[in-house]
């Protein structure tokens, strides 16, 4: 029997891995999902011996089971070989007590890399099938997916990609990473609001099937490059495997050893790539989900109830100013039982009425596996300024709430490897007055200073950002991002 990626919502509405990429959203709006992922079969203990490349063709292998070994192996050697600065592509450092997973190491310093580098080698070879298909990306950010979506979508035949972002909700380093892109297929548009209003109007875009006709009678069709996609999640996946590599390679555990993750979390992609490597037979014994201010996850995973009805906070970790997690919508099905009504029903409350509610058995069952931590600002700078001061280590303000949430969520007699999910160096003015309580006018002089100071270099391509110049300026309301779309697209193809 052939297996297939279905809707979340309905599973009826399927598709083949390479369909599934270009697609990114399943008709219905719901999220591509795989059945059954309990029942892979890996070989773990060979894996324990493999390097990220052979890793990274084992566990996609099984999850996009349509692409050949050698279409694979080469988009694999096309997203990863010589595109980040440590060989290990994800190292773990063990900083003082902590085993500290590094995902920022990319062309972009965050851990968006890992999957969008590969997603764009993805979507080009599932494109050799539809030879007059033609591919725009819309893509909501809340920082780190708008920069290195476009980077590794940069240029690529046939795909042009617009990233949406909140105007004044990234930081400065962020905005300059997007608006300096360069590329004459990227286009980065800044949109009055925050990152969820952002996220919905793409989604609301994905939905408009009236609108996407007039551009599929020419052959264009929408995609996403947010974790959605499972072209960007399933390269996720690796680095939980490799992780535990890592502490196996380096007498941390012994194979077959249970270990807890801890990760800084918005939109749940993220973590939600360990939850389908545990599933997949990884010895996870629990996922830390870390949040902050903006900790919707906190209370629906304490709770049961999900409520975006909430004061929307601006924090110094904006990657995760978030209050619609939308690969949350995964879990849901697989802890529901995979029932897709159930699914659609709580979804549809969502979209009515803000917010839903689970069962206490399905509560009772997601916390089985995840556990949960917030952080305030203000706890974000005290961890930062006392990991510096113990171990000489700079935390970003993302991977700061996950330290306080392992802090306080993990077992002292289980290890816990961390999640860095980017570069200090990207949020400069928080880092600055964390450790030092000072910041400059200037972002680029808080670099030179932080560098001077910690004696950690900075990114090279982040220090190169204070000479590029500006070449996306648009700044629009969310009712104008469909004419800034056919904007975008006419600018490509017409």
């Amino acid at each position: 029997m052939e297996k297939y990626y279905h809707s979340t919502r309905n599973k009826k509405v399927k598709a083949l891995p390479k369909e599934a990429v270009l697609a990114g959203l399943a008709s219905d709006g719901g999220l591509f999902v795989l059945d059954d992922l309990d029942q892979i079969s890996l070989p773990l203990a060979d894996m324990m011996k493999m390097d990220y490349a052979q890793l990274a063709r084992c566990v996609m292998g099984v999850l996009l089971f349509d692409y050949s070994e050698a279409e694979l192996d080469e988009c694999i050697r096309l997203a990863y070989q010589g595109q980040f600065d440590d060989e290990a592509i994800t190292p773990l450092v063990h900083s003082g007590k902590d085993h500290i997973l590094e995902l920022f190491h990319g062309p972009t310093s965050a851990f968006k890399d890992v999957g969008l580098r590969m997603l764009p080698q993805l979507m080009s070879v599932a494109l050799k099938k539809e030879k007059d298909a033609r591919v725009m990306i819309l893509t909501a950010t809340s920082g780190d997916t708008g920069k290195a979506a476009m980077a590794g979508f940069q240029d690529v035949d046939r795909v042009g990609i617009t990233v949406f972002y909140p105007d004044h909700g990234v930081s400065e380093i962020q905005r300059l990473q997007m608006v300096t892109q360069q590329g004459e297929n990227t286009f980065a548009v800044a949109m009055k609001g925050n990152f969820d209003d952002a996220q919905s109007g793409v989604k609301q875009i994905f939905h408009d099937v009236d609108y996407q006709s007039g551009f599929k009678t020419k052959g264009i069709q929408f995609s996403s490059a947010n974790s959605i996609n499972i072209g960007r999640l399933a390269p996720q996946v690796v680095y939980y495997f490799d992780a535990y590599r890592q502490m196996v390679q380096c007498n941390q555990i012994r194979f077959g050893d249970v270990i807890d993750f801890c990760v800084p979390t918005g939109n749940f992609g993220n973590v939600l790539a360990g939850y389908y490597a545990k599933l997949m037979g990884l010895p996870i014994r629990k996922l830390i989900v870390a949040t902050n201010a903006n900790h919707v996850l906190y209370d629906f995973l304490t709770t049961g109830v999900y409520d975006r009805n909430r004061p929307f906070y601006k924090t110094i970790s904006p990657s995760m100013d978030i209050l619609i997690s939308s690969n949350l919508e995964r879990l849901l099905y697989d802890v529901s039982g995979c029932d897709t009504a159930y699914v659609q029903s709580l979804m549809a409350d969502l979209q009515t009425k803000g917010r839903y509610c689970v069962s206490q058995a399905i509560l009772a069952k997601i916390q089985e596996t995840f556990a949960v931590g917030y952080a305030s600002d203000d706890q974000c700078r005290a961890v930062m300024k006392a990991k510096y001061e113990a171990d000489q280590y700079v935390l970003d303000p993302h991977s700061a709430c996950a330290y306080v949430a392992m802090r306080e969520c993990a077992d002292e007699n289980i290890p816990c490897v961390l999640l860095a999910t980017a570069s200090p160096y990207k949020f400069c003015g928080s880092v600055s007055e964390a450790l030092f309580g000072e910041q400059e006018s200037d972002e680029f002089a808080m670099m030179d200073a932080l560098e001077t100071r910690t004696h950690i270099q900075a990114p090279k391509l982040l220090k190169q950002l204070r000479s590029m110049p500006i070449r996306h300026q648009d700044v629009i309301e969310r009712s104008e991002m469909k004419s800034i779309i056919s904007q975008k697209v006419g600018v490509l193809w017409q």
